[in-house]
């Protein structure tokens, strides 16, 4: 099978595959998605299978509106709504708790064949979507080919980004036509992705909110809607053994090239003289540095690619995963990489930064 890039013209054959149980690769202004009918586990389960994805990892539930959320949620906070009302569509996504699922329901998605497009079997959330978990991740993504989609085939859009499990999230249809060509049917091509990082997810069954997973939504944005936040130390570390991811992107290494990665965190000018001091100044090395800095690595023998000025916090959000991709065209054995601070959407940078090395940090 060969997989087909489709465009704007192509729109009703790309809402036919998920219709039909299919996989799509679908553009949203984060990342590129692995799609499927998020209520056909039968399709689902697909997608843990050409990403290569664990079981225990669960998926974000991409919505038309807000309105939609009393379908498959219950207990929903009078927070959820007003989060909506400011970031929808948008790159937030809100844990929030499943609806409760019959054992006559539950048996039915066990046993019973699952057709989205006659609507053979309940259409309720599968416990492969969850995790076996009783919340469940919802998103109301801004990316208008992405919502006709959703609006065409008229049911929620399972869908972990578009790489083979662990690899740099791809931000264009070719980044992820590198990762599933042949496994998948099609591509939707939307162009590159505005945002360049995975949505925001805040937990809204615990007090106070819980941020997951930062993102396009900063910190300080969520803190303006629901007073205090706190910040789950799976943002800044490593879960432990044992410990259950609640959202995608918690447990396992993420976002990672093939060579291993080093984060240098701190002042920026610092940072940049550290790499330098520490470069083996052979092809073996690559380097990824704030813009300004790109004059101190001209004697460098490895690949330097600029993540974008050191101030520019929402462009190195746009490079990052272009410039980890891109050390992986080359045959570099190690890549030391600047990290952004903490503020703002920073957060995020760092983050998919920080799990893309491992969590190997170096402080200056």
């Amino acid at each position: 099978m060969k997989t087909e890039l489709l465009n704007f013209n192509h729109l009703i054959r790309a809402a036919e595959i998920i219709q039909e149980g299919g996989l799509l690769g679908i553009p949203t202004e984060t990342v590129y998605g692995l799609g499927a009918d998020g209520l056909n586990p039968v399709a689902v389960r697909s997608i843990f299978q050409a990403k290569g994805r664990p079981q225990d990892n669960p998926l974000i539930l991409h919505i038309w509106s807000a309105n939609w959320l009393e379908r498959y949620c219950e207990d929903i906070p009078d927070a959820a709504y007003r989060l909506a009302e400011r970031f929808w569509p948008g790159p937030l996504t809100m844990i929030l708790k499943c609806k409760k699922r019959t054992p006559q329901e539950l048996e039915a998605l066990r046993t019973g064949p699952v057709c989205s497009r006659t609507h053979f079997g309940p259409r309720i959330i599968p416990d492969v979507v969850t995790a076996g978990l009783d919340t469940v991740g919802m998103r109301c993504p801004a990316h208008p080919l992405c919502r006709m989609i959703i609006q065409m085939a008229q049911t929620p859009i399972a869908a972990p980004s578009g790489n083979t499990s662990g690899r740099p999230s791809p931000t264009t249809a070719q980044h992820m036509l590198e990762d599933m060509d042949g496994k998948i049917p099609a591509i939707l091509d939307g162009g590159p992705c505005e945002v360049g990082v995975e949505s925001t997810i805040i937990d809204l069954t615990c007090t106070p909110p819980r941020l997951l997973r930062p993102g396009g939504v900063i910190p300080e944005q969520l803190e303006e809607v629901l007073g205090r936040v706190k910040v789950d130390p799976a943002v800044t570390r490593q879960l432990g053994k044992g410990e259950k991811p609640r959202a995608p992107g918690m447990k396992y290494r993420h976002y990672a090239p093939k060579a291993p990665v080093t984060a240098v965190k701190g002042d920026p000018e610092r940072g940049a003289a550290y790499i330098r001091e520490h470069l083996s100044h052979t092809r073996w090395d690559g380097v990824i540095c704030f813009e300004e800095f790109l004059p101190l690595f001209v004697q460098a023998a490895g690949p330097v690619l600029s993540l974008g000025p050191a101030a520019d916090q929402a462009e190195q959000a746009r490079r990052l995963f272009d410039a980890l991709r891109a050390m992986d065209t080359t045959d570099v054995k190690h890549i030391w990489a600047q990290c952004p601070n903490d503020s703002g959407i920073g957060l995020a940078v760092a983050n998919r930064l920080n799990k893309a090395a491992g969590f190997h940090i170096v402080e200056v």
